[in-house]
């Protein structure tokens, strides 16, 4: 195969890629370039990446400030162990973070993505009683959530059939129905009960929103209750806000919502605006001190290669930069006021079963009978998305928007004209 056959074709030939089973998806799309919301294919069309590319690219693709960041530190420092040394991008955004992050979050610790991220919360949690000589082991988790892929953060995750064939290899885990709206009562009766066993070590949860498991929302005064509970039993609070970090709920993080504070969170995804994968663990002073002792065996082990990368971390302070620009609310603030004056317009219209919306996530879940990841129709409609020129990954039925902040107001018009027509399409397949 030359190199002037296409990159579909190409990497057809070379790559494995993910969540896809390889025999029978579509081509891959050929991605020249990317600026601001739009990507840029091989073959000129243009895609609005209505989904931020898995929601990592908070401030649009290709931004000059972090390219700039990222290009000086290349040619200053690209890389040092982590161990024994350290380097200034990764003090001063472990500085910087902190500062904006609830007063109880003291350290910084660095991973290289949201499931390690997540992974590392769990660790802490489970080695914060082992360091104590406390039996507490077991973890509750949401039905229904996702924390990642690797075993630890699986094992968190709900169970099904991106889990099936590691079912075995899965520690046991507490699941908590959401206490989405109406529900609240159930959840929080259910949760007393399994404290009660007085053998919970940890909870870890997506704040305000499970994203995978079709954007399902719930309320702040309740996952307050929830807190309380935990901290009422000395159960240790993991919030995962990788996905609902740097302002996807409207606010900088879906803690600001909150009275109660966790006592570890992760982050990743927005962290560096998109740009290199980097993950961290923030922690209490109270988790971080059990740690400390004349016994070596004490520590925490786990790093990687690419701890606290310079590059990454130099990144993340130009994401931060325009994460405190006064620029970064009012467009948090303009994106929420679209997708609220859009979901109230899709009130009663055929076909829509739910509109739901936290800030700038909004989703949109089609009456078909079923919700389901694979429902069939999930194919179509994301078809019908790229034939717009307009990125949205359905989860089953449900198309959810998570833009780039800097996405203009007729960007996003287009994506809802498409989403309309996706509504089309459903009435279309099912009055057949």
């Amino acid at each position: 195969m030359t190199s002037n056959s296409s990159l579909s074709t190409r990497d057809q030939l070379v790559n494995w890629h993910p969540y896809t089973q390889m025999q029978t998806a579509p081509p891959p799309i050929g991605i020249v370039r990317g600026e601001g919301a739009v990507l840029y294919a091989e073959d000129g069309k243009e895609y609005i990446d209505a989904v931020s590319s898995w929601w990592v690219n908070i401030h649009g693709h290709a931004h000059p400030h972090i390219a700039e960041r990222v290009s000086q530190q290349l040619r200053t420092l690209e890389h040092v162990i982590f161990a024994g040394f350290t380097h200034a991008p990764a003090v001063e955004l472990s500085e910087r973070l902190l500062r904006l992050l609830p007063a109880n979050q003291t350290r910084v610790f660095y991973t290289d993505n949201g499931s390690t991220a997540v992974e590392v919360a769990l660790k802490m949690a489970l080695q914060y009683w082992y360091n104590q000589g406390i039996q507490k082991t077991k973890i509750i988790a949401f039905e229904g959530s996702y924390h990642g892929d690797t075993f630890g953060a699986m094992s968190v995750s709900e169970r099904s059939v991106f889990t099936r064939p590691f079912q075995q290899y899965l520690f046991d885990v507490e699941f908590l129905p959401v206490p989405v709206p109406g529900q609240e009562a159930a959840t929080l009766v259910k949760l007393k009960q399994i404290l009660a066993q007085n053998d919970i070590a940890a909870f870890v949860f997506e704040p305000l929103v499970l994203g995978t498991a079709g954007m399902v929302m719930y309320s702040p005064e309740v996952l307050d209750q929830l807190l309380q509970l935990c901290q009422e039993h000395h159960v240790i609070t993991i919030a995962d806000e990788v996905m609902t970090g740097f302002g996807r709920t409207g606010k900088r993080f879906a803690c600001d919502y909150l009275t109660r504070q966790p006592d570890l969170m992760c982050f990743s995804k927005g962290l560096t605006g998109g740009t290199m994968a980097l993950g961290v663990t923030t922690c209490s002073q109270q988790v971080y001190d059990i740690f400390l002792s004349d016994d070596k065996t004490k520590a925490l082990f786990h790093g990687h290669s690419y701890t606290a990368n310079p590059v990454a971390c130099a990144a993340g302070l130009a994401s931060l930069d325009l994460v405190e620009a006064a620029s970064f609310q009012q467009n948090l603030d303009r994106i929420s006021a679209a997708h609220t004056a859009y979901a109230e317009s899709l009130t009663g219209k055929p076909g829509i079963k739910a509109c739901r919306q936290t800030g700038t996530i909004l989703a949109i879940e089609f009456e078909v009978g079923e919700t389901s990841y694979f429902n069939c129709l999930r194919d179509q409609l994301y078809a019908l998305g790229l034939e717009n020129g307009v990125l949205l990954r359905p989860l089953g039925n449900i198309i959810y928007v998570l833009s780039p902040y800097c996405i203009t107001q007729e960007q996003l018009t287009r994506v809802y004209e498409t989403i309309d027509q996706m509504r089309l399409l459903v009435l279309q397949s099912f009055s057949a």
